[in-house]
């Protein structure tokens, strides 16, 4: 209890302090306990969906999207990586995608990216209500679990034997709105890949989006590479999550992970794709569970430790 405690009165003080802009957001970026590493924690996770949300949409262009990119820097700077912001035009879309890394690429190591997008859609255009459409989706699962996912990861990840990388992806989420295109942010850093580690590309990708959800199931995405699959579900199995990443194919998806498919770079999405609230205004963080998120952080860690 107390801990939960001091969780909101650091979102209360954030609150409070909001109108002094966006640097408000870095007294969240560590709320509750100290960190530990290898040990990934779910509330501190869930606390940082809950700033995402307080900072309002994160769609291009709006001050909640500067915010996140200051904030998400901000707390992985804190944690020892290095930061890009990877600043572009594609298909007439400007993109901001936020890259972090720890040290040089070492060329005997493995290569590991991790990416989630941290945009939020525009319109909640599948909502119920028809005068919800035009109001903007909140994005506390679509958008913010992943990122807090990453961010937490970042926070308790001991030093790997392999390279790791982060990247938030911009601009995922606004296709279909007056002529835009999805996953933009990650087909201009895909674009861009070849000549950021003098050709060499990732030896395994890993897109999480929509894995929050207070009743999560994440079913194996088709478009996946089964050997990647089979090695992620094998540790949520030992790691006790066998319930919530179940074996059966189930959505072929248009993700973040796509452009790296196109490549031939083994890459795996996990996503709950069965998520009521999707693209609504109820996409809030009382549909999200710190169990859910820890789940699929603990998987993680685990499979980059083994």
């Amino acid at each position: 209890m107390r801990n939960r405690r001091l969780l909101w009165l650091f979102v209360v003080l954030g609150l409070i302090v909001l109108a002094g802009g966006a640097a408000a957001y870095y007294l969240w970026v560590t709320p509750g306990t100290p960190v530990e590493p290898g040990v990934f924690d779910g509330e501190r996770a869930y606390a940082d969906v809950i700033v995402q949300v307080e900072m309002g949409p994160r769609v291009p262009g709006s001050a909640g999207h500067d915010a996140l990119i200051e904030w998400a820097s901000a707390s992985l700077e804190t944690a020892g990586w290095e930061i890009e912001v990877q600043e572009s035009v594609f298909h007439g879309t400007p993109i901001r995608n936020l890259i972090a890394r720890r040290g040089e690429l070492d060329p005997g190591a493995e290569w590991i990216l991790l990416g989630a997008h941290f945009d939020t859609r525009p319109l909640a255009d599948r909502d119920p209500e028809p005068a919800n459409r035009a109001l903007p989706v909140p994005g506390a699962n679509d958008g913010a679990s992943g990122v807090s996912v990453l961010l937490e990861i970042a926070r308790v990840l001991p030093e790997p034997e392999e390279n790791v990388w982060i990247v938030l992806f911009d601009a995922e989420d606004g296709g279909d709105i007056d002529g835009g295109e999805w996953i933009v942010g990650s087909q201009a850093f895909v674009e861009a890949l070849p000549g950021m580690a003098g050709g060499r590309l990732p030896d395994a990708v890993i897109v999480v989006d929509m894995i929050g959800d207070a009743e999560l199931n994440i079913h194996v995405e088709l478009n996946s590479s089964p050997e990647l699959v089979a090695e992620i579900w094998g540790t949520a199995q030992a790691q006790g999550h066998g319930d919530v990443f179940i074996p059966a194919p189930k959505f072929s998806m248009l993700d973040d992970h796509t452009p790296f498919i196109r490549l031939g770079i083994p890459t795996a999405l996990l996503i709950d794709f069965d998520y009521p609230y999707w693209h609504t205004v109820e996409d809030t963080p009382d549909k999200v569970s710190a169990v859910s998120l820890a789940a699929v952080g603990e998987t993680l860690l685990a499979w980059l430790e083994r």
